[in-house]
């Protein structure tokens, strides 16, 4: 199971669920919904009674085996087969912990309907894992999870999600027990809560409105996930200072670009020495605190530019105000601000961590708000005298800028996660940096198995029985749970027409992203075909240059630089054609790329066109790109083959193919050296002549 019990005494033997099975709900517990109070009710109420319980699982079991189960409250005398619901009073089981027993019936009982909700969690996954499906192990387990908090962020700032993806994640987090689904809705680039107190701040295409937050909590709640909010500032804050004019670019003395981070404009940061930031501030907090009913809300407050301390305006009220001394004392002040608002709704606020490492002695951040730590392992608390959840070994960031995935083997094996009385759990954070409109199955791909693995040692903190690898089998052997929708599929079109088509001629954001960056940073490649824009990084990002084929181009110049698309991997047949300029020789030129493989302008140890299928081979064909001029290439794929032409003329065939990597255009550590223009993909493998007619459409 995943995660593993906290304890689990095999019987021998099994029980089968058989059509003439029973789910029997304790009628004293019937319409109960009972949570432990104190620090052990951190997890937040629970919503669903246990009848409502019972009937959902009734529809799980279904799914999973055919057998259609009576639910009854009656005073039946439950048999071998029946499966028994009920609370009881037992401290000891805390607000999620249950007792499971299979010798006869199947007995859950449980201190709350978390509790009950888990035990039947770990009944689905028995039947799941077993031929057939519709017999459970005999066996005894008292469980009760290590941390109290096991979390899924996303961010929702720079990227929008689906509403269906976020559907099936809520019920894939609650099949792992994982129980807070943290969404970061805004950031520099957007903000996704649509409120009609605030016209303009959101976009409604690309943003949750009142009823969208409602239907998610609705699922959320017979899923015993909260759904916990998260606005950040006063950094990462540009579509805010624009919607209401408060940034430190704002007004009369702004401050400069030299008193940010270099790749962003100061208008990045809320001007917290302003009255009317601080206001609109408290006024986004107060109405969005009360769309959740989760137990924590996210005020942000990371990444304050330490140089802002020198612009005049800063400087001018540090010496004003009496109440504040230093930049560290004007943040805590901001947050302690927010806090007061979030704490009036009976609410905790939580914070990443950073503002501990700026000097502040007038102002103290309050002993109640949560850091979100993504300093250190998360073995241990590293803040004093505040609630932490570690968020740091565990983030998910695939682009080639930051190109953070976490160290699955170390999760497993050898992360101990801490126990500690101010350690209140652990998050696996998923971050869009640079891939602000990938698909969502590109992040799912990348989280499943790190979540699973955060899911199994952040519920059962003791030593793990073997390796990831068999963890991971372990993990396919289960499966999807009971009510994952298929994720939407592209249809594949045969028409001529391309899938995706990428200029490389100035752009400008979408609506409901905002341009955050300092010019020429972060710039985006509009997908004029398609729906998969993407945009460079903040380091050696490649250049908007002039003399493309048609208009304009991207010039690259070192292996950092790289556009982002977050794309996921596209099968054979397929082609791909782009016109590039190169203008030196590396070991290693990649034009498109994906965890799985790249398509080469330069392929390593020939420094031929090819293509490489990692952890497999790298193929080369007998074509060298010339230096110094524009060259049309174009990869045409079909299974076990893949065609290279030339400015419409055919080179040759090798006998490999691989899926076309739409991740990203380069890899951390090979771009290619010169200009890019006019990307091509079509979902076909276009015939001859339709590649010598597109390339002869540009020498027209």
């Amino acid at each position: 199971m995943v995660p593993r019990p906290a304890t689990w005494d095999d019987l021998g033997g099994t029980v089968a669920l058989t059509e003439r099975s029973r789910i029997l709900v304790d009628p004293a517990s019937r319409s109960r919904t009972s949570t432990p109070t104190g620090r052990q009710a951190l997890p937040g109420p629970a919503r669903e009674t246990v009848q409502q319980l019972a009937m959902g699982l009734r529809a799980e079991i279904e799914q999973v085996t055919g057998l259609r189960l009576t639910v009854s409250s009656g005073p039946g005398k439950a048999g071998p087969g029946d499966i028994r619901l009920r609370l009881i009073d037992d401290e000891a089981l805390g607000a999620e912990g249950y007792r499971f027993d299979s010798a006869g019936a199947i007995d859950i009982r449980a201190a709350s309907t978390h509790g009950l909700f888990y035990g039947t969690r770990t009944l689905l996954q028995t039947l799941r894992a077993t031929p057939g499906h519709p017999d459970v192990p005999r066996a005894r387990s008292t469980d009760r999870p290590s941390q109290q908090v096991r979390m899924v962020m996303l961010d929702a700032g720079r990227k929008y999600w689906r509403i269906d993806y976020l559907e099936n994640l809520i019920r894939r987090m609650a099949d792992l027990k994982l129980n807070t689904l943290f969404m970061q809705f805004s950031d520099a680039e957007g903000f996704r809560l649509n409120s009609p107190k605030f016209p303009g701040l959101a976009d409604p295409d690309h943003s949750y409105s009142r009823a969208d937050i409602e239907r998610l909590k609705a699922l959320a709640a017979r899923e015993h996930v909260q759904l916990m909010p998260g606005i950040d500032a006063p950094g990462h804050a540009t579509v805010i200072s624009d919607a209401f004019d408060i940034g430190f670019g704002d007004g009369a003395d702004p401050c400069t670009g030299a008193h940010t981070h270099s790749h962003l404009t100061p208008d990045w940061i809320l001007d917290i020495t302003d009255p009317k930031a601080a206001e609109v501030s408290r006024r986004i907090v107060d109405e969005f605190v009360t769309w959740f009913d989760a137990p924590m809300f996210s005020i942000g407050a990371d990444e304050l530019p330490g140089q802002l301390a020198n612009c005049p305006r800063v400087k001018r009220h540090l010496a004003e105000d009496p109440d504040v001394s230093t930049l560290g004392d004007m943040l805590n002040r901001y947050i302690n601000t927010l806090d007061d608002v979030v704490t009036s709704h009976g609410k905790r606020s939580a914070i990443y961590n950073g503002s501990e490492h700026l000097a502040a002695p007038q102002q103290t951040v309050h002993p109640s708000v949560v850091f979100l730590t993504w300093e250190g392992t998360g073995t241990q608390p590293v803040i004093p005298n505040h609630d932490e959840i570690a968020i740091g070994p565990f983030y998910v960031t695939p682009n080639n800028y930051h190109n953070l995935y976490p160290d699955e083997s170390w999760m497993y094996g050898t992360w101990a996660p801490s126990t500690a009385p101010d350690m209140l759990g652990s998050g696996l954070m998923n971050w869009a940096d640079y891939n602000f409109w990938a698909q969502d199955g590109y992040f799912e791909q990348t989280m499943a198995a790190p979540r699973a693995i955060l899911a199994d040692r952040s519920w059962n903190a003791s030593p793990t029985p073997g390796a990831v690898g068999d963890f991971r089998a372990t993990v396919a052997r289960i499966g999807d749970p009971p009510g994952i929708r298929p994720e939407p599929v592209t249809p594949r079109v045969d028409d001529g027409r391309p899938s995706h088509q990428w200029t490389f001629d100035a752009a400008s954001y979408p609506r409901g992203w905002t341009y955050a960056s300092r010019p020429p940073n972060t710039i985006m490649t509009e997908d004029t075909a398609g729906d998969l824009p993407g945009t460079t990084y903040i380091i050696n990002n490649p250049d908007l240059v002039e003399g493309g084929v048609r208009g304009q181009a991207f010039r690259f110049d070192n292996d950092r630089d790289g556009v982002g698309f977050g794309g996921l991997d596209v099968s054979e047949p397929w082609t791909a054609s782009a016109w590039v300029r190169l203008t030196a020789r590396t070991s290693d030129q990649v034009l498109l790329s994906s965890r799985a493989g790249a398509l080469k302008l330069q392929q390593y140890g020939t420094g031929r066109v090819g293509l490489t299928r990692y952890g497999v081979a790298d193929y080369s064909f007998d074509y060298t790109v010339p230096l110094d001029r524009w060259v049309q290439l174009t990869w045409v794929a079909e299974p076990g083959h893949t065609t290279l032409y030339a400015d419409g003329e055919r080179v040759g065939t090798i006998d490999a193919s691989v899926p076309l990597p739409l991740r990203s255009i380069g890899t951390p550590r090979a771009s290619l050296r010169g200009d890019l223009d006019e990307l091509f993909t079509w979902d076909e493998a276009l015939n001859p002549s339709q590649v010598h007619d597109h390339f002869a459409s540009y020498r027209r």
